[in-house]
């Protein structure tokens, strides 16, 4: 059974339209459900759901499957559920993938190195986007949450290789068992946002945390990538370009606009954008971008009919996904709650 939820906007949710026949590619943005007992069908619905592959299963064993995806802007989230032996064989992904085991393990094969056994509470990369790769699901519930390679490039800076190389993994596992802890929040912070709990996300909640995931596992999976550095080059660092940054966040803060963006807009490289906004302001440009959208939600909420709005609809529009967090960040700078501001 198929159940596809197609959607004009990713992360506008519709009431789900039951079809017959095969899943839609995962680049039309729609939302799926498949359950199957049927090792064929689930292979079809793998294929076409993440890429070509052959899967297998010992004789007689029910190949039980459940795989549910949502979308979050650029990022999907799909839980599965395969209550069997599911041996796979399968072309590379070309997208990050990160995988976190609940229950049961995975064994998956690495090309040129030993094979790495996932367990309940493991966080990895589940293979390198440009890999093949190959292994066991045995008998495991897990999440997938996907993303395209590209969103790596927007939030960090190349530390090696010929200017505009992509940014590239070179591991599965967290440098830490603090980064393991990290990302594992990034990613539950994910599901919340796409569960829905705080309101319908709005196209700037998806992008501002589809950015904050990729900066996440920057800063977790070993990569070829820093986000700031102490070597950056200080001959861009001057008030003029500065002022341009700036000008370029405030006129723009209402649209998704990540480090690169800002820097090609005034023509230097990431890591001098980020060195000048530590230099002469003490945040990074991202810091900085949060509080104009801080001020903006500050300003809508003074001018706002409490009848007509809420709290929540304005720190959405603003690009703040958790209520409560926004909340305490607006008391912070305001030294009151927002909810005073929008009665007052």
């Amino acid at each position: 059974m198929l159940t596809s939820t197609p959607s004009t906007h990713p992360t506008s949710p519709r009431p789900p339209r039951r079809q017959s026949g095969r899943p839609t590619a995962p680049g039309d943005h729609e939302d799926l459900e498949f359950d199957s007992e049927d090792l064929g069908a689930t292979e079809d619905f793998l294929v076409r759901a993440y890429t070509k592959m052959s899967i297998g299963a010992p004789a007689g064993e029910k190949a039980s499957a459940h795989v549910q995806r949502r979308w979050l802007g650029p990022v999907s989230f799909d839980e599965l559920d395969l209550r069997f032996h599911m041996s796979y064989d399968a072309a590379p992904l070309g997208r990050i993938c990160l995988c976190r085991v609940h229950d049961g393990h995975i064994e998956e094969n690495f090309i040129g190195e030993p094979q790495d056994v996932f367990q309940p509470g493991d966080v990895t990369l589940l293979s390198p986007p440009e890999l093949p790769y190959s292994g066991r699901v045995c008998e495991a519930t897990y999440d997938l949450t996907m993303f395209d390679s590209a969103l790596l490039d927007r939030v960090a800076t190349p530390t090696s290789g010929r200017a505009g190389e992509p940014v590239r993994l070179l591991g599965h596992r967290p440098v830490s068992p603090s980064a393991q802890r990290q990302l594992d929040a990034a990613i539950d912070y994910v599901r919340t946002v796409v569960d829905g709990a705080h309101g319908t996300p709005t196209p700037l909640v998806a992008s501002t945390t589809a950015s904050m995931l990729a900066s996440v596992v920057l800063a977790t999976l070993p990569n070829t990538a820093m986000m700031e550095s102490a070597t950056a080059d200080r001959a861009d660092a001057k008030p003029t370009l500065l002022r341009r940054a700036v000008a370029f966040i405030d006129g723009n803060a209402d649209r998704d606009i990540a480090l690169a963006d800002i820097a090609d807009d005034i023509h230097v490289t990431p890591r001098a954008l980020q060195y000048m906004f530590r230099r002469h302001m003490d945040m990074t440009p991202m810091e900085y971008l949060r509080r104009v959208r801080m001020d903006h939600a500050h300003r809508e909420l003074t001018n706002a009919d409490a009848a007509l709005t809420s709290v929540q609809i304005v720190a959405n529009r603003w690009g703040f996904a958790h209520t409560g967090r926004f909340a305490a960040m607006y008391r912070e700078t305001y030294g009151r709650k927002p909810s005073d501001t929008l009665r007052s």
